[in-house]
């Protein structure tokens, strides 16, 4: 592979001997030997390249559960991809050796390759994850190519903060997506503590792939004092509802200290469980804690008839009492979930670290 990168898809020419970068919603017009906002997608010789095709920073094995995917091919593995850059400069950022690292590097893995690790090391899927997926999305999109025709299935954990173009390229293609707010959306938020103008290009993304036929499910890190105001809740979960469905599973996601943000405490639980009851409240029939670890609200619980059909402890399912076409065993209620929980099923994932 030529040090210049790999030639993107998602970029037009403009005067001057620019390009535009249509990957993400920052649009960059990018001069020739430039870069993007993102580090990674490079003007060279008018023609913008990905400088981190095939670049492969972070590789794990993990439950789809920690993506997290609650409906989703419960109790299956995938291999975890991440890359360097991202298009956002989240001050907490858990990830930012990688997210926010300006030189390009990585071990070297062809889309073939991951494709083979993740067949060898059992997974059923592959997540494009730790980073933002959208700056690399011409490489998540050969990987997909090649292991569709593996029977593995693909999704994105990102951000949302995409164009049109960018999911009308990745909606054919993408199987289930975990499209991650941070603070709710709320736009004050989103400017101070991420550089970001605010939510619309990522409510527009969610519905887009979900019309294309993406299993969407929504994540709200909830960053306390700061980040949880409960109106701005409230405006997320009556859009999930009035665009995406009820029974769109909404996951508020506990946060921790860290990158540049030392001085604030774990989100408290209570926080979360007022949060939870405003979801509730607005309609949300499948509403999750995340990163409490033990707490009764990472269960699934039948909208009907109040039964745990889904009773898990992190990213572990400890009892499933759903019946072989995911209804619920007491009263039969019909649960969304995409696929089934293996009868060979064996938590073996021990860190609660996400």
């Amino acid at each position: 592979m030529a040090s210049s990168g790999h030639v993107a898809t998602l970029f037009e020419p403009l005067a001057g001997g620019k390009v535009r970068c249509t990957a993400c919603a920052r649009y960059c017009a990018i001069p020739e030997g430039s870069h993007g906002f993102c580090f990674v997608r490079k003007n060279v010789g008018g023609e913008l390249r990905l400088l981190s095709y095939g670049k492969v920073a972070a590789l794990q094995v993990d439950p789809v559960e920690k993506k997290p995917l609650s409906h989703f091919h419960p109790g299956s593995r995938v291999l975890s991809i991440g890359t360097v850059g991202c298009n956002w400069r989240c001050q907490y950022c858990q990830n930012a050796e990688i997210s926010q690292e300006q030189v390009v590097s990585g071990r070297s893995m062809s889309p073939s390759s991951a494709v083979d690790a993740a067949l060898r090391l059992e997974c059923q899927g592959i997540t494009f994850t730790y980073n933002e997926p959208t700056i690399f999305i011409e490489y998540a999109l050969d990987v997909i190519r090649e292991a569709r025709g593996h029977g593995l299935f693909a999704n994105f954990v990102t951000n949302g903060y995409m164009t049109p173009e960018a999911v009308d390229l990745l909606g054919p293609y993408l199987n289930a997506v975990s499209v991650d707010f941070k603070g709710s959306g709320e736009p004050g938020f989103m400017r101070r503590y991420i550089t970001a103008k605010g939510p619309d290009p990522i409510l527009s993304t969610m519905v887009g792939l979900q019309k294309r036929g993406v299993h969407v499910e929504v994540t709200d890190l909830i960053v306390p004092e700061v980040g949880d105001d409960v109106e701005a809740l409230r405006t997320l979960a009556r859009y999930v509802r009035d665009h995406l469905g009820a029974q769109t599973p909404f996951h508020l996601l506990r946060w921790h200290p860290d990158y540049k943000m030392l001085d604030l405490p774990q989100t408290p639980v209570k926080t979360l469980e007022r949060l939870h009851a405003v979801a509730k409240e607005e309609g949300l029939e499948y509403v999750y804690l995340g990163n409490v670890w033990g707490h009764p609200l990472e269960h699934t619980y039948c909208p009907k008839c109040g039964e745990i059909v889904v009773e898990r402890y992190g990213f572990f399912i400890r009892d499933w009492r759903l019946d072989a076409e995911n209804r619920c065993q007491r009263c039969r209620h019909p649960i969304p979930i995409v696929g089934r929980l293996p009868e060979e099923y064996e938590p073996t994932f021990a860190s609660p670290v996400n």
